[in-house]
């Protein structure tokens, strides 16, 4: 059985969605679309073609990706291999304990009281006049 030749460009949100960086193609499209998803520094459209050596930045859930293009697929394939098509250059993680820290309201609980965003400037190390 002959090996195909891998092609030497891919749509960006076709390659990002092979390699396992979204659960699906149009989920790829719609961050790519959102401006979410920069190739080479500049905003990428879904059709635009990366190439090898290509750096692209996803920003997914507030949390920014940056991975090198090291080999360029169109079908989705096994985490094994997704994981030597790209040089991941993601800076780490948080700690768990600024993460802990950090104060979130539940979604659709309305604005802060004037008690709750004094205790949040005070956390956080804002200037609070003094009550």
């Amino acid at each position: 059985m002959a090996e195909r030749a891998s092609p030497s460009q891919a749509r960006v949100d076709s390659w990002t969605w092979s390699v396992r960086l979204f659960k699906t193609r149009s989920a790829a499209a719609e961050a790519c679309r959102g401006g979410h998803v920069r190739v080479n520094g500049t905003a990428a459209k879904p059709a635009q073609q990366v190439k090898l050596g290509d750096e692209v930045r996803i920003r997914v859930s507030g949390v920014e990706r940056i991975v090198i293009v090291e080999r360029i697929v169109t079908k989705r394939v096994s985490a094994p291999i997704a994981a030597q098509c790209l040089i991941d250059r993601s800076p780490p993680p948080p700690p768990r304990e600024i993460l802990a820290v950090m104060p979130r309201r539940d979604r659709g609980a309305g604005r802060p009281t004037k008690r709750e965003r004094r205790e949040t400037d005070r956390l956080l190390g804002r200037d609070v006049p003094p009550t």
